[in-house]
Protein backbone atom coordinates (compact mmCIF):
# COMPACT_ATOMS: atom_id res chain seq x y z
CA UNK A 1 0.00 0.00 0.00
CA UNK A 2 1.28 3.83 -0.81
CA UNK A 3 0.67 6.29 1.18
CA UNK A 4 0.40 10.18 0.94
CA UNK A 5 2.63 12.65 3.23
CA UNK A 6 -0.78 13.47 4.96
CA UNK A 7 -1.86 9.85 5.90
CA UNK A 8 -1.30 9.20 9.59
CA UNK A 9 -0.26 5.52 10.46
CA UNK A 10 -2.10 4.42 13.19
CA UNK A 11 -0.72 1.62 15.52
CA UNK A 12 -0.78 0.11 18.32
CA UNK A 13 1.02 -2.51 20.98
CA UNK A 14 -0.97 -4.50 23.80
CA UNK A 15 -0.63 -7.21 25.73
CA UNK A 16 -3.89 -9.34 26.75
CA UNK A 17 -4.61 -11.18 29.80
CA UNK A 18 -7.59 -12.41 32.16
CA UNK A 19 -8.17 -15.03 34.91
CA UNK A 20 -5.42 -14.89 37.45
CA UNK A 21 -7.53 -15.19 40.40
CA UNK A 22 -5.01 -14.16 42.97
CA UNK A 23 -4.86 -15.87 46.37
CA UNK A 24 -7.43 -18.63 45.02
CA UNK A 25 -6.87 -21.29 48.25
CA UNK A 26 -6.98 -24.29 46.18
CA UNK A 27 -7.89 -26.28 49.00
CA UNK A 28 -9.32 -29.27 47.28
CA UNK A 29 -7.07 -29.78 44.75
CA UNK A 30 -4.24 -31.39 45.80
CA UNK A 31 -4.11 -33.57 48.79
CA UNK A 32 -0.41 -32.65 49.67
CA UNK A 33 0.92 -30.49 51.85
CA UNK A 34 1.72 -26.80 51.23
CA UNK A 35 0.37 -27.13 47.79
CA UNK A 36 -1.85 -23.98 47.79
CA UNK A 37 1.01 -21.97 49.02
CA UNK A 38 2.85 -23.16 45.71
CA UNK A 39 0.38 -22.37 43.44
CA UNK A 40 0.08 -19.32 44.67
CA UNK A 41 3.58 -18.49 44.44
CA UNK A 42 3.73 -19.44 40.87
CA UNK A 43 0.75 -17.44 40.36
CA UNK A 44 2.73 -14.43 41.60
CA UNK A 45 5.81 -15.97 39.27
CA UNK A 46 4.06 -16.06 36.25
CA UNK A 47 1.94 -12.54 36.23
CA UNK A 48 5.58 -11.15 36.99
CA UNK A 49 6.85 -12.20 33.85
CA UNK A 50 4.27 -10.77 31.70
CA UNK A 51 5.38 -7.35 33.44
CA UNK A 52 8.82 -8.02 32.21
CA UNK A 53 7.91 -9.04 28.97
CA UNK A 54 5.22 -5.58 28.68
CA UNK A 55 8.80 -3.84 29.58
CA UNK A 56 11.26 -5.49 27.25
CA UNK A 57 8.83 -5.25 24.02
CA UNK A 58 7.74 -1.34 25.12
CA UNK A 59 4.11 -2.57 25.17
CA UNK A 60 1.98 0.58 25.33
CA UNK A 61 -1.32 -1.00 26.43
CA UNK A 62 -1.90 -4.06 28.91
CA UNK A 63 -5.57 -5.05 28.66
CA UNK A 64 -6.79 -7.41 31.59
CA UNK A 65 -10.20 -8.55 31.24
CA UNK A 66 -11.32 -9.47 34.88
CA UNK A 67 -10.86 -11.69 37.55
CA UNK A 68 -7.25 -10.40 38.71
CA UNK A 69 -7.98 -11.88 42.12
CA UNK A 70 -10.44 -13.29 44.22
CA UNK A 71 -12.56 -10.78 46.33
CA UNK A 72 -13.48 -13.41 48.83
CA UNK A 73 -9.41 -14.63 49.62
CA UNK A 74 -7.23 -11.43 48.12
CA UNK A 75 -5.14 -10.39 51.31
CA UNK A 76 -3.64 -6.65 51.06
CA UNK A 77 -0.29 -7.56 50.46
CA UNK A 78 -1.24 -9.20 47.56
CA UNK A 79 -2.70 -5.72 45.66
CA UNK A 80 0.48 -3.81 46.93
CA UNK A 81 2.57 -6.59 44.72
CA UNK A 82 0.68 -6.71 41.96
CA UNK A 83 0.32 -2.86 41.79
CA UNK A 84 4.44 -2.38 42.95
CA UNK A 85 4.84 -4.68 39.29
CA UNK A 86 2.47 -1.58 37.84
CA UNK A 87 4.86 1.09 38.97
CA UNK A 88 7.75 -0.59 36.71
CA UNK A 89 6.19 -0.02 33.66
CA UNK A 90 4.80 3.61 33.79
CA UNK A 91 4.38 3.94 30.25
CA UNK A 92 2.17 0.92 29.82
CA UNK A 93 -1.30 2.03 29.95
CA UNK A 94 -3.39 -0.56 32.25
CA UNK A 95 -6.92 -1.35 31.67
CA UNK A 96 -9.10 -3.27 34.05
CA UNK A 97 -12.37 -4.28 33.75
CA UNK A 98 -13.31 -6.16 37.30
CA UNK A 99 -14.88 -9.95 36.97
CA UNK A 100 -17.24 -11.75 38.39
CA UNK A 101 -14.81 -12.98 40.80
CA UNK A 102 -13.53 -9.07 41.57
CA UNK A 103 -16.35 -7.12 40.91
CA UNK A 104 -15.99 -3.44 41.84
CA UNK A 105 -18.27 -3.22 44.85
CA UNK A 106 -17.86 -0.13 47.45
CA UNK A 107 -15.44 -2.22 49.57
CA UNK A 108 -13.34 -3.89 47.07
CA UNK A 109 -9.67 -2.87 46.67
CA UNK A 110 -10.72 -1.61 43.29
CA UNK A 111 -12.26 1.53 45.26
CA UNK A 112 -10.49 0.95 48.47
CA UNK A 113 -6.44 1.24 47.21
CA UNK A 114 -4.84 4.08 46.13
CA UNK A 115 -3.41 2.14 42.14
CA UNK A 116 -0.77 3.51 40.51
CA UNK A 117 -1.23 6.42 37.80
CA UNK A 118 -1.26 4.69 34.79
CA UNK A 119 -3.89 2.33 36.30
CA UNK A 120 -7.60 2.44 34.75
CA UNK A 121 -10.53 0.48 36.01
CA UNK A 122 -13.83 0.99 34.57
CA UNK A 123 -16.63 0.83 36.44
CA UNK A 124 -20.30 -0.97 36.24
CA UNK A 125 -21.53 1.59 33.02
CA UNK A 126 -19.42 1.36 29.56
CA UNK A 127 -16.98 3.58 29.27
CA UNK A 128 -14.59 4.71 26.58
CA UNK A 129 -11.23 6.19 27.37
CA UNK A 130 -9.99 8.31 24.06
CA UNK A 131 -6.34 8.56 23.30
CA UNK A 132 -4.47 9.72 19.74
CA UNK A 133 -5.24 7.33 17.80
CA UNK A 134 -7.24 4.67 19.98
CA UNK A 135 -11.01 4.73 21.95
CA UNK A 136 -10.98 1.98 24.14
CA UNK A 137 -14.28 0.94 25.35
CA UNK A 138 -14.82 -1.02 28.70
CA UNK A 139 -17.17 -2.22 31.44
CA UNK A 140 -16.60 -3.71 34.89
CA UNK A 141 -18.42 -6.65 37.19
CA UNK A 142 -20.20 -4.20 40.16
CA UNK A 143 -21.71 -7.97 41.65
CA UNK A 144 -20.90 -11.46 41.78
CA UNK A 145 -23.54 -11.95 38.61
CA UNK A 146 -24.47 -9.78 35.57
CA UNK A 147 -27.26 -10.24 33.24
CA UNK A 148 -26.38 -7.34 30.69
CA UNK A 149 -23.52 -4.88 30.23
CA UNK A 150 -25.54 -3.06 27.24
CA UNK A 151 -23.13 -3.38 24.92
CA UNK A 152 -25.39 -3.83 21.77
CA UNK A 153 -26.00 -0.23 22.64
CA UNK A 154 -22.22 0.71 21.94
CA UNK A 155 -21.76 2.76 18.27
CA UNK A 156 -18.61 3.17 16.94
CA UNK A 157 -18.33 7.15 16.52
CA UNK A 158 -14.36 7.42 15.15
CA UNK A 159 -14.10 4.55 12.28
CA UNK A 160 -10.80 6.19 11.33
CA UNK A 161 -9.47 5.37 15.08
CA UNK A 162 -8.16 1.89 16.52
CA UNK A 163 -11.51 0.43 18.62
CA UNK A 164 -11.09 -1.72 21.71
CA UNK A 165 -13.42 -3.20 23.54
CA UNK A 166 -11.99 -4.72 27.04
CA UNK A 167 -14.59 -7.10 28.82
CA UNK A 168 -15.42 -9.81 31.11
CA UNK A 169 -18.15 -11.78 29.39
CA UNK A 170 -19.65 -15.48 28.55
CA UNK A 171 -19.83 -15.01 24.40
CA UNK A 172 -22.60 -17.07 22.80
CA UNK A 173 -23.95 -18.29 26.08
CA UNK A 174 -26.48 -20.96 25.90
CA UNK A 175 -27.33 -22.14 29.42
CA UNK A 176 -28.87 -20.20 32.21
CA UNK A 177 -25.54 -20.64 34.44
CA UNK A 178 -23.87 -18.49 31.60
CA UNK A 179 -26.25 -16.15 30.69
CA UNK A 180 -25.90 -14.38 34.55
CA UNK A 181 -22.45 -13.97 33.42
CA UNK A 182 -22.93 -10.96 31.00
CA UNK A 183 -24.19 -13.10 28.13
CA UNK A 184 -22.84 -11.50 24.59
CA UNK A 185 -22.70 -12.45 21.07
CA UNK A 186 -19.74 -12.84 18.29
CA UNK A 187 -22.66 -11.32 15.59
CA UNK A 188 -23.11 -8.47 17.68
CA UNK A 189 -19.56 -7.74 18.51
CA UNK A 190 -18.65 -8.43 14.81
CA UNK A 191 -21.56 -6.00 13.74
CA UNK A 192 -20.01 -3.07 16.03
CA UNK A 193 -16.93 -3.23 14.43
CA UNK A 194 -14.02 -3.52 16.97
CA UNK A 195 -10.93 -3.87 16.43
CA UNK A 196 -10.22 -6.35 18.68
CA UNK A 197 -12.23 -7.59 21.22
CA UNK A 198 -10.56 -8.45 25.00
CA UNK A 199 -12.51 -10.92 26.09
CA UNK A 200 -12.11 -12.48 30.20
CA UNK A 201 -13.91 -15.22 32.21
CA UNK A 202 -13.28 -18.24 29.94
CA UNK A 203 -10.16 -20.42 31.60
CA UNK A 204 -9.84 -22.02 27.98
CA UNK A 205 -8.14 -19.65 25.44
CA UNK A 206 -9.80 -19.68 21.84
CA UNK A 207 -6.92 -17.73 20.01
CA UNK A 208 -6.26 -18.46 16.82
CA UNK A 209 -3.95 -16.25 14.69
CA UNK A 210 -5.54 -13.16 14.02
CA UNK A 211 -8.63 -13.26 15.41
CA UNK A 212 -10.62 -10.10 16.73
CA UNK A 213 -12.89 -11.61 19.40
CA UNK A 214 -10.77 -13.23 21.84
CA UNK A 215 -10.20 -15.29 25.16
CA UNK A 216 -6.70 -15.62 26.17
CA UNK A 217 -7.69 -18.37 29.05
CA UNK A 218 -6.73 -18.15 32.70
CA UNK A 219 -3.38 -17.17 33.09
CA UNK A 220 -2.04 -19.83 34.92
CA UNK A 221 -3.82 -22.83 35.35
CA UNK A 222 -6.29 -23.54 38.08
CA UNK A 223 -7.09 -27.25 37.91
CA UNK A 224 -7.79 -30.63 35.91
CA UNK A 225 -9.98 -28.87 34.02
CA UNK A 226 -7.83 -26.21 32.57
CA UNK A 227 -5.32 -28.78 30.53
CA UNK A 228 -3.38 -27.42 27.88
CA UNK A 229 -0.78 -24.44 27.82
CA UNK A 230 -1.63 -20.85 29.30
CA UNK A 231 -0.03 -17.67 28.47
CA UNK A 232 -0.98 -14.58 26.83
CA UNK A 233 -1.69 -12.74 23.70
CA UNK A 234 0.73 -11.03 22.40
CA UNK A 235 -0.89 -8.00 19.58
CA UNK A 236 -0.03 -5.49 17.37
CA UNK A 237 -3.00 -3.49 14.70
CA UNK A 238 -1.48 -0.89 12.06
CA UNK A 239 -3.75 0.55 9.92
CA UNK A 240 -6.40 -1.57 10.38
CA UNK A 241 -4.66 -4.74 10.12
CA UNK A 242 -3.79 -7.02 13.71
CA UNK A 243 -1.61 -9.15 14.21
CA UNK A 244 -1.78 -11.48 17.10
CA UNK A 245 0.00 -13.95 18.49
CA UNK A 246 0.09 -16.67 21.76
CA UNK A 247 2.93 -16.26 23.95
CA UNK A 248 2.92 -19.49 26.20
CA UNK A 249 4.34 -18.34 29.52
CA UNK A 250 6.13 -22.12 30.99
CA UNK A 251 4.39 -23.65 34.06
CA UNK A 252 3.46 -27.10 35.70
CA UNK A 253 0.72 -28.04 33.65
CA UNK A 254 -2.11 -30.44 34.91
CA UNK A 255 -2.38 -33.57 33.84
CA UNK A 256 -4.50 -37.07 34.36
CA UNK A 257 -3.50 -40.25 34.26
CA UNK A 258 -5.50 -44.10 34.78
CA UNK A 259 -4.85 -46.63 36.23
CA UNK A 260 -7.17 -50.15 35.85
CA UNK A 261 -6.10 -52.25 39.01
CA UNK A 262 -8.27 -54.93 37.84
CA UNK A 263 -5.13 -56.72 36.84
CA UNK A 264 -3.48 -55.67 40.19
CA UNK A 265 -3.70 -58.79 42.76
CA UNK A 266 -1.99 -56.78 45.48
CA UNK A 267 -1.39 -53.01 47.34
CA UNK A 268 2.19 -53.39 47.15
CA UNK A 269 1.96 -53.87 42.90
CA UNK A 270 -0.36 -51.10 42.91
CA UNK A 271 2.78 -48.90 44.29
CA UNK A 272 5.04 -49.96 42.04
CA UNK A 273 2.71 -49.61 39.29
CA UNK A 274 2.17 -45.65 40.42
CA UNK A 275 6.00 -45.00 40.84
CA UNK A 276 6.64 -46.26 37.25
CA UNK A 277 5.27 -43.34 36.10
CA UNK A 278 7.38 -41.04 34.49
CA UNK A 279 8.15 -38.25 36.30
CA UNK A 280 7.76 -35.13 34.38
CA UNK A 281 9.04 -31.81 36.49
CA UNK A 282 6.24 -30.03 34.54
CA UNK A 283 3.70 -31.97 35.13
CA UNK A 284 0.50 -31.93 37.77
CA UNK A 285 -0.79 -35.51 37.71
CA UNK A 286 -3.92 -36.21 39.06
CA UNK A 287 -4.01 -40.31 39.27
CA UNK A 288 -7.80 -42.13 38.62
CA UNK A 289 -8.08 -45.93 39.66
CA UNK A 290 -10.38 -47.37 37.91
CA UNK A 291 -11.26 -51.46 37.54
CA UNK A 292 -12.54 -53.94 40.06
CA UNK A 293 -10.27 -54.31 43.06
CA UNK A 294 -8.96 -57.20 44.54
CA UNK A 295 -7.47 -55.17 47.59
CA UNK A 296 -8.57 -52.69 49.85
CA UNK A 297 -6.83 -49.20 48.68
CA UNK A 298 -5.99 -46.71 51.82
CA UNK A 299 -5.30 -43.48 49.49
CA UNK A 300 -3.22 -41.94 52.65
CA UNK A 301 -1.15 -44.92 52.46
CA UNK A 302 -0.33 -44.64 49.15
CA UNK A 303 0.62 -40.65 49.78
CA UNK A 304 3.16 -42.05 51.99
CA UNK A 305 4.90 -44.24 49.53
CA UNK A 306 5.42 -42.89 46.21
CA UNK A 307 8.28 -41.44 45.79
CA UNK A 308 6.88 -38.96 42.45
CA UNK A 309 5.60 -35.61 44.44
CA UNK A 310 4.02 -34.44 41.25
CA UNK A 311 1.29 -36.66 41.86
CA UNK A 312 -0.91 -33.89 43.71
CA UNK A 313 -4.35 -36.24 43.50
CA UNK A 314 -5.07 -39.68 43.76
CA UNK A 315 -9.21 -40.45 43.25
CA UNK A 316 -10.19 -43.89 43.88
CA UNK A 317 -13.09 -44.57 41.16
CA UNK A 318 -12.61 -48.10 41.66
CA UNK A 319 -15.25 -51.14 42.25
CA UNK A 320 -15.32 -54.28 44.64
CA UNK A 321 -14.04 -57.40 42.65
CA UNK A 322 -16.93 -59.71 44.21
CA UNK A 323 -20.06 -61.47 42.73
CA UNK A 324 -21.83 -59.89 46.10
CA UNK A 325 -25.15 -61.80 44.73
CA UNK A 326 -23.72 -65.38 44.64
CA UNK A 327 -22.24 -64.38 48.51
CA UNK A 328 -25.43 -63.40 49.09
CA UNK A 329 -27.19 -66.27 49.00
CA UNK A 330 -24.53 -68.21 51.10
CA UNK A 331 -25.73 -70.25 53.98
CA UNK A 332 -22.86 -68.53 56.20
CA UNK A 333 -22.38 -65.31 58.26
CA UNK A 334 -20.88 -63.17 55.17
CA UNK A 335 -23.43 -64.47 53.51
CA UNK A 336 -26.19 -62.66 55.92
CA UNK A 337 -23.70 -59.63 56.07
CA UNK A 338 -23.77 -59.24 52.34
CA UNK A 339 -27.32 -59.61 51.91
CA UNK A 340 -27.89 -56.87 54.63
CA UNK A 341 -25.56 -54.73 52.47
CA UNK A 342 -26.62 -55.34 49.61
CA UNK A 343 -30.74 -54.11 51.00
CA UNK A 344 -28.99 -50.83 51.96
CA UNK A 345 -27.33 -50.58 48.58
CA UNK A 346 -30.09 -50.79 46.36
CA UNK A 347 -31.85 -48.60 48.62
CA UNK A 348 -32.61 -45.76 45.42
CA UNK A 349 -32.93 -43.01 48.23
CA UNK A 350 -29.47 -43.34 49.39
CA UNK A 351 -27.04 -40.46 48.44
CA UNK A 352 -23.94 -40.90 46.68
CA UNK A 353 -22.01 -40.55 49.44
CA UNK A 354 -23.68 -42.80 51.16
CA UNK A 355 -23.01 -45.46 48.88
CA UNK A 356 -19.63 -45.44 48.82
CA UNK A 357 -20.00 -45.66 52.58
CA UNK A 358 -21.70 -48.81 52.01
CA UNK A 359 -19.14 -50.13 49.18
CA UNK A 360 -16.35 -49.45 51.83
CA UNK A 361 -17.92 -51.09 54.26
CA UNK A 362 -18.43 -53.55 52.22
CA UNK A 363 -15.41 -54.09 51.47
CA UNK A 364 -13.77 -54.14 55.10
CA UNK A 365 -16.51 -56.61 56.46
CA UNK A 366 -15.41 -59.11 53.59
CA UNK A 367 -11.87 -58.70 54.32
CA UNK A 368 -12.49 -59.32 57.93
CA UNK A 369 -14.95 -62.22 57.27
CA UNK A 370 -12.28 -64.00 54.96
Amino acid sequence: MIFTVNEEVKKMKFVHIADIHFDTPFVNLSDRENFGELKRLEQRRVFKEVIEYVKINKIENLFISGDIYESQYIRESTIYYINNLFKEIPETKIYITPGNHDPITKDSYYNKFKWNDNVYIFKNEIEKIETEEVDIYGFGFDDYYCKSSNIESIKIENKNKINILIIHATLDGATNIEKIYNPISRKTLENIGFDYVALGHIHKNNFSKNEKIVYPGSLVALGFDELGKHGMVSGKIENGVLETEFIEIKQKEFSEEKIDVTGINSFEELIEKINNIENSENKLLKINLIGKRNFEININNLYKLIFNNNIIKIKNNTKINYNLEKISNENTLRGLFIKDMLEKLNNSEITEEEKEIIEKSIEIGLDALK
